[in-house]
C-alpha cells in the first residue's frame, strides 16, 4: 500500500494531473465499502480491508484519469463482487483487479493510460518503479515467477521482432514496457491467485507470458496482459479442481 500510495503522489505531482487522486479515493472507498458489504453478508471474520484497499489504488493508476467516477466506481465493484463470487475454498479464482480492468474493457470500453505506472513520465523514473516493485516481489516471494513471465515475454517479442508479426517494437516503449513492469510486479505476484512454489511459479509465469505475448501479437492494445493472468489463473483453477476430485476419489476407494 505504501509503494502504491508512493507511485500515486509521484505521478499527480509530476503531472500536474491531479484527478487522479481524487479517482483513487472514488476506488478505495467503493473497495473497502464493497468488501466490508460483502464479508458481512458472507459472514466472514471482518479484518482490516488491506487487501480491497490494494485493489483500488491498483485500478485507479491503471484507468485513465478522465474516466468518469461512475465507470471507475463500477470497475472496482466488478473486482471485489469477483473476489467473493468467483471462489474456490474460500480464495478467489481470478486477481480480482486483472479480472475487473478487462470487463471495464469490453463493457465501458475504458482508457487504460497506466498512468501510475509512469507511463508519461521521463524514463528514469522506471527506476523507482523497479524499486517499488524488488520489495514487493522479495516480501511474497515471486522471483521465480516474475524472472519466469518477464524472460518469456521478452524472448517472445525478440522473435516477433524478427519475423515482423505485429508491432513487437511498440511493446517496448512506452507506455507499454511501463505496463509490463508494473503488471509483472504488482499484480502477477498477487499471493491469493498465483502459485507459491517455484516450479508452479515458473510454468505460470512462462503460461502467462505465452497468452498475453500472442494476443498482443494478434489483436495489439493493452488487455493482453489481462488475459494472459486470467487464463493462468484458470489452469490454476481447472488443476486444483482436478486435483481435489483425485484426492476425494483416493479416499473413497
Amino acid at each position: 500500500m505504501i509503494s502504491m500510495m508512493a507511485f500515486l503522489l509521484i505521478a499527480v505531482v509530476y503531472s500536474q494531473d491531479f484527478r487522479g487522486i481524487l479517482n483513487s479515493f472514488i476506488a478505495v472507498g467503493v473497495s473497502v465499502s464493497a468488501d466490508f458489504l460483502c464479508a458481512s453478508i458472507a459472514k466472514k471474520k471482518k479484518a482490516f480491508p488491506d487487501s480491497a484497499m490494494i485493489t483500488g489504488v491498483i485500478i485507479a493508476l491503471i484507468l485513465s484519469t478522465s474516466t468518469s467516477w461512475y465507470v471507475v466506481a463500477a470497475t472496482v465493484l466488478i473486482a471485489i463482487l469477483s473476489k467473493y463470487l468467483l471462489v474456490f475454498k474460500k480464495k478467489p479464482i481470478f486477481n480480482p483487479a486483472a479480472f475487473a480492468l478487462l470487463a471495464s474493457i469490453l463493457l465501458f470500453q475504458t482508457g487504460q493510460s497506466w498512468w501510475g505506472a509512469f507511463a508519461d513520465l521521463p524514463a528514469w523514473t522506471s527506476v523507482i518503479l523497479l524499486i517499488g516493485g524488488y520489495i514487493i516481489t522479495n516480501r511474497v516471494n515471486k522471483f521465480p515467477m516474475v524472472f519466469s513471465f518477464l524472460g518469456t515475454y521478452f524472448v517472445l517479442l525478440l522473435i516477433m521482432g524478427i519475423l515482423h508479426r505485429g508491432d513487437a517494437g511498440d511493446a517496448l516503449r512506452s507506455p507499454f514496457l511501463n505496463a509490463t513492469l508494473f503488471f509483472a510486479l504488482f499484480m502477477l505476484t498477487d499471493p491469493p491467485t498465483t502459485p507459491a512454489k517455484d516450479r508452479d511459479q515458473l510454468i505460470f509465469g512462462i503460461l502467462s507470458a505465452v497468452i498475453g505475448a500472442v494476443v498482443y501479437g494478434l489483436f495489439g492494445g493493452l488487455m493482453y496482459l489481462f488475459i494472459g493472468l486470467l487464463v493462468g489463473n484458470l489452469c490454476q483453477y481447472v488443476l486444483k479442481r482436478v486435483t481435489a476430485t483425485t484426492k476425494s476419489a483416493s479416499l473413497s476407494i
